[in-house]
């Protein structure tokens, strides 16, 4: 299993499978063919049906230019993967050289028929179980684990990762207005942050930490749906909810940060798991596989954070994900904004939840596995219709779009 380096990723909003991937292969594909003066991008399956509403042409526009380039959205050719887009070189109007590029989630990419130099594979093991034993049979934790499989200079990369999920809070938070796009969705962090309505308080009982907790998810995804800086957690789609459980542990509930390093070790493995086993991108297995994931992971960083050991974690990694098996990807033209902010939030509470309902039910028969859950994911996720796998054709986004139709 890969480093962690692959998982944590820092980069740009709103979507790590439909601008970082691309991005990242039209900057392969344009170092490969650097007298190309011209090319052309196909964009098929989800990239072409959500690409406009997840800025896909302008982050491969902004890799590829000066270059003269064509961006085509073809959503009539099936392809095999529903992140497929092909890049074609051409001088003096004759085709010099092409390939075919997969992004399969995360920032993460392949193309077909060539290696890419990727991130070591440094973990012994593929699965929760044997690493499960391993720990057991040698004293040792899950962040210890971690430590002993990504080596020196680890702990560094956990800071750079943490200090950024801050700073997407933070510059939620400070913002206000409307996010970009068509639908004018004025920004909530910072309203929600400091609602001080009667009617809420009364709601939350005085409890001005969940009403932050909200706006801390509010916040990450505020920022990554306008195109700013945030950490794949394990996507763009779903950084708001590690980032607003590890703000809540810290600003309401006062742990350190260099407790927090070690929680978010614990949260990557876990989401390493579903990355490796089954999937974290919403065109392959609907947002559970982001959303899902995200919950899973918060769900056992905080379980570790809180003191408990393994088995705890496990427990509360498995309700994490168990309750958002079958949730469907589905933006509103595309938008990284209507339900996906308001989604990180819920699962951001749910991840708190999954590890408290963990502590307190500690002798739960072991009926699964975390493993057995994370096949169940994969299982689900190939069985959702297409519709339903961040095409913005079916859900929330098909009953929009036959309301605009039934308008006209």
């Amino acid at each position: 299993m890969q480093s962690l380096l692959e998982l944590y990723k820092i980069g740009h909003g709103p979507s790590s499978s439909h601008t970082m991937g691309p991005s990242k292969l039209a900057k392969i594909f344009k170092d490969k063919y650097p007298k190309a003066d011209e090319i052309k991008v196909i964009l098929y399956g989800s990239l072409a049906l959500t690409g406009k509403g997840h800025f896909t042409d302008k982050a491969i526009s902004d890799v590829l230019n000066p270059v003269k380039h064509q961006i085509i959205f073809d959503v009539k050719t099936k392809v095999d993967h529903p992140n497929t887009v092909d890049f074609i070189a051409y001088k003096n109007n004759t085709e010099i050289g092409k390939f075919t590029g997969i992004s399969i989630g995360g920032g993460s990419v392949v193309i077909k028929g060539q290696k890419i130099k990727q991130v070591k594979e440094c973990y012994k093991f593929n699965y929760f179980v044997p690493t499960w034993e391993y720990c057991k049979k040698n004293k040792i934790d899950l962040y210890q684990y971690v430590m002993k499989c990504e080596g020196k200079g680890f702990e560094k990369y956990l800071k750079e990762i943490w200090n950024a999920m801050q700073a997407s809070v933070k510059e939620g938070l400070s913002q206000k207005g409307v996010l970009p796009g068509v639908f004018q969705i004025e920004r909530r962090a910072n309203k929600m942050y400091h609602n001080n309505d009667k009617k809420a308080k009364r709601m939350f009982n005085g409890n001005d930490a969940l009403k932050h907790l909200y706006a801390y998810a509010f916040a990450a995804n505020e920022t990554n749906a306008s195109g700013g800086v945030v950490v794949t957690a394990p996507t763009c789609g779903a950084c708001g909810v590690i980032p607003a459980v590890f703000s809540y542990a810290k600003h309401d509930l006062g742990y350190k940060d260099s407790e927090i390093l070690k929680a978010i070790a614990v949260a990557g493995l876990i989401g390493n798991f579903f990355k490796r086993n089954a999937s974290v991108a919403g065109a392959e297995g609907g947002c559970q596989a982001e959303v899902g994931t995200a919950c899973a992971m918060a769900a056992a960083g905080f379980a570790y954070l809180s003191g408990y050991g393994i088995d705890v974690i496990q427990h509360a990694a498995k309700i994490g994900i168990a309750h958002f098996l079958g949730l469907t990807c589905d933006p509103v033209l595309g938008f990284v904004k209507i339900p996906c902010i308001e989604r990180n939030a819920v699962a951001a509470n749910r991840a708190i939840e999954a590890a408290q309902i963990a502590a307190l039910n500690q002798d739960e028969a072991d009926v699964f596995t975390l493993d057995d859950v994370i096949e169940t994911a994969n299982r689900t996720g190939k069985d959702l219709l297409p519709e339903y796998r961040e095409t913005s054709i079916g859900g929330l986004a098909g009953i929009w779009s036959q309301k605009q139709k039934n308008k006209k």
